[in-house]
């Protein structure tokens, strides 16, 4: 008997390597925060071949092996995957809704999964509800790329019993369009549109909203800290979880886009204090907001 289990066994050990995975990130440098994301992520997956390529170093995808598992962590390495169709299956990071509508309209690769890096919108809307119940009237600014995300918003709203107030602002030079939503909302709510909310235009929105005595819920937790109430986000840890799972998954299993399913809340406490919010305790926003979570 125990000769056939040792024979058994020797007929199992090479299984072990032959079942792990060669994940590949790619990026355009190889930085500090890069090396420690592939780290963290090859802590997570020990029996798995975890490496990291810039894309100069790196053939045409259609040159790689198939059975690759493809992680892009920049526009570089987007770019790079999207010159031909021939390749491995990979998962796009680092990328917004109107990142992705610009770059890709509506034709989106079969062979790309695209993990969101800005909040989902519905999550945002009741971070609104949650610090601000009494709000209605959510006044939302979009642009010339982010126009499509209304109808989205809208129908998150209408279960929450909000009302969408849009206004466009074609140039940013004029704060009519700014000035006119604000007198018609009761929050603001800012989508995560680079050219219509970044380092040049904070002051002017964070001020105005401001003189109104009116919250901003943020793109992201950068504007929280530059000075708007409050928005959700996923780090570190949530993205590597949500790899996690994929991985564990064959491609074919990949969803065509998703958001973390993990996420925290950032609240900035001296602005509730200036808008005679109570603190902003973002564990039990986390998790109230969890809890209506839509399940998968």
């Amino acid at each position: 008997m125990a000769l056939v289990l040792r024979l058994l066994l020797l007929c199992l050990w090479p299984l072990g390597p032959l079942s792990a995975s060669e994940i590949l990130l790619v990026g355009a440098q190889d930085q500090p925060g890069i090396r420690s994301f592939v780290a963290a992520l090859e802590s997570r997956r020990p029996h798995d071949h975890v490496h990291f390529q810039t894309t100069a170093d790196l053939p045409p995808p259609g040159k790689l092996k198939t059975d690759q598992r493809l992680i892009l962590l920049d526009s570089a390495a987007l770019e790079w995957r999207l010159g031909e169709n021939a390749g491995p299956p990979a998962l796009a990071m680092r990328i917004s809704r109107v990142q992705a509508e610009q770059r890709l309209g509506k034709s989106r690769p079969a062979f790309l999964t695209l993990l969101w890096s800005d909040p989902p919108l519905a999550r945002q809307l009741r971070l609104a509800r949650y610090l601000l119940p009494q709000a209605q009237r959510i006044g939302v600014l979009y642009g010339e790329h982010s126009g499509f995300l209304l109808e989205e918003l809208r129908h998150a709203a209408r279960p929450l019993g909000l009302e969408i107030i849009a206004q466009d602002w074609p140039d940013l030079r004029d704060s009519r369009p700014l000035q006119h939503l604000l007198g018609n909302s009761d929050v603001l709510l800012g989508l995560d549109d680079p050219d219509l909310y970044n380092s040049k235009t904070a002051k002017n929105l964070l001020l105005s909203s401001y003189g109104r005595q009116m919250a901003l819920i943020g793109p992201n937790a950068g504007f929280v800290r530059a000075g708007a109430l409050a928005s959700t986000y996923s780090d570190q840890e949530d993205w590597l979880a949500v790899l996690d799972q994929l991985l564990d998954q064959p491609p074919g299993r990949w969803p065509r886009s998703l958001y973390p399913a993990r996420f925290g809340v950032s609240g900035n406490q001296q602005v509730a204090r200036a808008l005679g919010l109570q603190p902003i305790d973002p564990s039990a926003a986390a998790k109230a907001l969890a809890e209506g979570e839509p399940t998968p």
